[in-house]
Parts: structure tokens; sequence; C-alpha cells
């Protein structure tokens, strides 16, 4: 075979066009009967209970709802409302109210893996799909289970237990990396249009709902990485707006059945239902200990409900699956539109936690609007710093409007650390610590050696850009070792008096392409826990201060002119001097407290720690410094 020969476009076209074949081919209208066929008659119809309540376990949790259900009449709901800032206080109550379940549980996640977590939470829906709860899961394509042979067994699981999957591209459960390329060529939009909405809702009386998929990292039980996230639990009448959304996304048109998949079909037609193996869990101890923790109704109530706040009136404004349609490409979505007037309603400050600041046209123009204001509201942004966030490229892009946000918007910004010092984490709980005590009773972690490593596929919220292959989801290298921990929550405090808990990252995928949700409460004991948690991130001891750099000694009105010239163009911002840069308190007499930037004695009392603080400087840091250059047109799908 000569060169000439092997270089002939038919040489790599036919492969290209066969992959395309086999990707695309469908079941047929017979094998899809078959494979639900095939599915249906294995299910056990077997329920381990008699009784009418399905013999659910008691929960404080879910008496929270009955309670709540009890003291509302027309015209005045009354609500009880629970921030879930710790991974194991979230885990802990989602497993201690699927127990509690006696009639029915709906599940919809964005992503659920098959690490010990999420072993953990499907054991639990199954045990009570068995006992004879209706059990519905509804998970997002690219984000679901990571094996066909687990989707195959749960569709033969029970009656009582149902999984779907949303937006399957190419009509798969599962895309390989050539099937994600021919589906981005294809079908780009529609491969970009997600459902990134959370939803854990226990006999339509308790919702949990935020920023946690299933998976170890927001729980922090990763030995690597994890997120500092947040939920909110959610007991009174909203959740029935909540049901309601639910039910929408089950029904919708780009909602399938598992085994009518081709991947999944074809598998079930082929060997019929695979047995589910048991969970194997890395750590079987920490699954046993919060199974064990999940059935102590005293530590849920001390640990848990003695936290819930009781409220009034409670919001739940989420986005339907019609915003994916294109006759609705023009329209504000739900969820969008309730954010952006809350903002606008401010009047003395907005609080905004997003693990992504990379904000739409739109969004802009609105925090512009703040600024311009003859009493413009403080706006002070909790995000990640470059050291923390799992998604360097969205950070350049907040990288490169630094000035912007700084100047135009009037943003205090501060940038979550890797290694908090004070944040509500779990350290012990990733098993990559030791833990000794002194004698004051006070803990003493040591670190465990453990091989670093990026994150894995399923933890990557940004889809459209997982399979890249310059590892473009993946925290960048640190100057030290350790298990790190970015940001992940999206929250919203308005003047002390409006808390926003939710999905939507404030950003244009979640103006555009993801569906989002988000639980909004009016209530001043509420807004002021919120905002309470959120100050907390934001504190020295977690996250560095962005400010405007020194001014050079000479040429300083030039050198701003030309470095906001070249922010203003989409491709060659090649300025080398950012307008910002990262700040460290340093406490001392005569700076007792953290002060905002806008103060006189700021810079003495904060020293310049450069750009990337703890990032080791390399390729990672080089190629933020290029995407900022030339990435300005991935911000809709950032």
């Amino acid at each position: 075979m000569t060169p000439r020969t092997a270089g002939h476009p038919a040489r790599w076209l036919l492969p290209v066009l066969l992959l395309a074949a086999s990707a695309c081919t469908s079941l047929s209208p017979l094998q899809r009967e078959r494979a639900l066929q095939v599915a249906a008659q294995a299910q056990s119809s077997v329920d381990t209970c008699e009784r009418a309540d399905a013999c659910a376990d008691p929960s404080p949790l879910r008496a929270l709802g009955t309670r709540a259900y009890a003291q509302s009449a027309p015209g005045a709901p009354h609500h009880y409302a629970l921030l879930l800032d710790y991974g194991q206080d979230s885990l802990l109550a989602r497993l201690n109210l699927i127990r509690s379940a006696n009639r029915e549980i709906d599940l919809q996640t964005y992503i659920f893996d098959e690490d010990d977590a999420g072993q953990l939470v499907l054991g639990e829906l199954l045990a009570a799909a068995r006992r004879g709860v209706r059990v519905r899961v509804l998970i997002d394509q690219l984000s679901a289970l990571r094996h066909v042979d687990t989707l195959a067994a749960l569709a033969g699981a029970h009656r009582n237990f149902e999984l779907r999957i949303y937006n399957p591209v190419l009509g798969r459960a599962h895309i390989n990396y050539p099937q994600y390329v021919l589906a981005a060529a294809c079908c780009w939009r529609r491969l970009n249009q997600r459902m990134h909405g959370k939803l854990l809702l226990v006999d339509g009386i308790v919702g949990i709902t935020g920023g946690r998929n299933y998976q170890d990292d927001y729980y922090d039980w990763d030995p690597v990485y994890n997120f500092r996230d947040r939920d909110v639990l959610v007991a009174g009448p909203a959740t029935s707006e909540m049901g309601e959304n639910f039910e929408a996304f089950w029904s919708a048109r780009r909602t399938r059945r598992i085994a009518e998949l081709v991947d999944v079909g074809k598998r079930l037609l082929r060997e019929g239902v695979p047995p589910l193996p048991p969970p194997a869990f890395e750590q079987p101890a920490r699954a046993q200990r919060m199974a064990r923790d999940a059935a102590d109704d005293a530590l849920v109530d001390r640990r848990l409900v003695s936290e819930a706040l009781p409220v009034g009136e409670v919001e739940f404004i989420a986005d339907l699956p019609r915003k994916h349609r294109r006759s609705r490409e023009d329209e504000v979505a739900a969820s969008t539109h309730g954010l952006r007037e809350l903002i606008a309603s401010a009047r003395s400050e907005v609080l905004l936690q997003t693990p992504y600041l990379v904000l739409s046209p739109a969004a802009q123009d609105l925090f512009r609007e703040l600024h311009e204001r003859d009493d413009p509201p403080r706006v002070l942004v909790s995000t990640n710093s470059l050291a923390a966030t799992d998604a360097f490229i969205t950070y350049a892009l907040s990288y490169k409007y630094k000035r912007r946000f700084l100047r135009d918007f009037g943003f205090e910004i501060h940038e979550f650390k890797p290694f908090p010092a004070d944040a509500p984490i779990d350290p012990e709980a990733t098993g990559a610590f030791g833990v000794s005590w002194r004698e004051d009773g006070t803990p003493v972690f040591t670190q465990v050696p453990k091989a670093d490593g990026g994150r894995r596929p399923l933890g990557r919220e940004y889809s459209a850009l997982r399979w890249s292959g310059f590892s473009a989801n993946e925290p960048v290298p640190l100057a030290r070792g350790g298990v790190r921990w970015g940001l992940h929550a999206k929250s919203m405090v308005i003047d002390e008096r409006i808390g926003v808990v939710g999905t939507h990252n404030f950003d244009p995928r979640g103006d555009h392409y993801n569906t989002e949700s988000a639980v909004v409460i009016d209530d001043p004991a509420f807004a002021k826990a919120l905002a309470d948690s959120i100050r907390r991130d934001m504190a020295p001891a977690n996250a560095w201060t962005i400010a405007r750099r020194d001014k050079p000694p000479v040429f300083s009105g030039l050198e701003y002119s030309l470095a906001k010239v070249s922010e203003a163009l989409p491709i060659f911002d090649l300025w080398p001097v950012r307008y910002a840069t990262s700040y460290e308190f340093v406490p001392g007499p005569d700076c007792p407290l953290p002060l905002p930037p806008t103060d006189p004695g700021f810079r003495k009392c904060y020293e310049p720690v450069g750009d990337f603080p703890e990032v080791s400087l390399g390729l990672k840091s080089l190629m933020t410094r290029i995407f900022t250059a030339f990435g300005a047109g991935l911000a809709p799908i950032l």
C-alpha cells in the first residue's frame, strides 16, 4: 500500500460512515416492544410488606412535611426550610427520607454515578420499591449510571421501580467518544440541552433541591476533589409545585424508558435482564456507618430537624421541558426570569454565590444598570479560584472580564480556596485523612498519601466539553498536595430578606441550554442563615479577595486603556497585565477585621498573592491565558 493510497479520502471516510450508521441505528418498533416485554416479564411483583404504610420508618424529617401541611390553610401556607450545607448531612437527610416513604419517591438528577454514594442511594431506592413504594428516577443522558448492564438490570428490577433517561442523543443511554463527536457534528444544540434540575420528593410533602448530584464528591467522599455545595429541604405546600414540575419532565417527549434505548434494548434482547450485582463499596465501613446513622432518629433530629426554620410562603421556580423546543428559543426561561427580577428588586445588597462567574449579555446589562443607580446596592460575589474550580476554561472567561466585573458592575469578588480552613466540609469523610484527637477534644487530621488524579467524567457538569482531549474540566495542578474542595453551590440573598437556593449557575448555559430550578423564600430568618453561610465561604480563611492591582508608577492611564481595548476583543485579548489580582488578608493590631476593597485601609491589611495563587504554574495556567485571549466565543456554552 503506497502512502498515496493510504491517504485517499475513501480510506477514512468509510469508517466514519460506518460509525455514523451504527450510532444512528435505532430499535425497530417491534424490537422496542420486545425489549420492554423482556424487562416487564423479569420484574418482580413481590412486595416485602403488606402494611398500608409500606413498612415505612418513622422520620422526624418527614414529620416536618406532615406538620407543615396541617398548619397550612388556603392563602396562608406554612413551610419548614432546612439548609443542607454539609455533604454528610445532605446524604443523611436523603437516606432518612427515602426510608420514610410510604407511597412514592420521585428523584430527578443530572448525575447519578455508581460509586459509594450512588450505590448507597440506589440500594435504598430499590429497598423502598420492594416494600411497596412507587419509585421513579429520571436522569439526564450524559451523566447517567456508568454501565449498560446496570441500566438493563434496573429495567427488570421490580414493578414498583422505573428509571427513565432525559434527552438521549442518538437514542442511546450512553455514548462513547466517537459517538459524541458524531452527535456534536449533527446535533450540537440538542447535545447541549441538558436537564440540570435536581429534586428528591418523598410522598409529595417533603422535597430536597439544590446543587448536589449523586456522586461521592458531592458528599465529601472523594479522596482527591470534593464540592462545597448546598441543598435546601422544603416541607409544605410548595412541594406540590415540585411534583408538577417532575411530572412534566417524566412525561416529556425527550424522556425515554431505558428498555427502549438502543444499547440497553439490544442488551435485553440479546441476553435478557442481567442480575443486579450487590454493592461493591470502596469504603464499606463508611457506607455502613451512614446507613446506620440514617436510622438514628435522635441523630437526625439533633443534626437536622432542630435547624429547620418555620417560614411562610415558598416559591419553586422551574423551567419546563418546552424550554428545549426551537419555538421557545427566544423566550426568557422561567428560572432566569425569576432570578433577574429578584436581582432587579434589590435595594441595599445582592449576595451571589456561583461556581462559574460567566454572565450572559442580559445579566451584564442588569448588573450594569444596578451599578449606575444613584444609590446602587452592594453586590458581593462568592465564586471559585482557578485553584479550586473544576472547569478552568470557564474560569478563564471570568478572568478575562475581571475589570468589567469590578469597575463597571461594582462587584466585590471573593474566590474560594482549594484548601478552605473554615468551610462546612468533612475532611475525615474523604478517607484521605487519619484522625487523632487532642486533649481538649479537637481533631487533628493527618494526610494519608494517595495518588492525585483528575475528576471522573461523570463529575463534569459542563458535559459539552467533557470529552475534550486536554482535560478541559479537570482541576488544575497545585503547588502542594492534598484533598481539595471547589465551590458548587448556587445561591443568592437579596437585601437579607429573600433567600434563593437552586441549580442555576447564573450563567449563559442556565439561561439558554440547561433546564434549571430554584427555591425562593421570602423570610428574614432564612435569608440571614443563608447569608451567613455564603459569608463564611467568603471569609479570609476560605477565600481570596479580588481587587485592582497597584497602578504602575508611570503611564498608568495608557496601560489601563490598552488593557480595556484588549479585553473588548473577542479574540486576541493578549495584553499580559490584567486589571485585578488576588489578595490575602493579613490580620494584625491595625487590621483586626477584613475590609472591602473600597475601604481606604484595604492595601494596608491585604497583600497581593498573584493572579493564580496555589496553582502550579504550567500547562493549565498557560491554557487559562490562551482561553482568556481566544475563548470568548465559548461563553454561551460555558
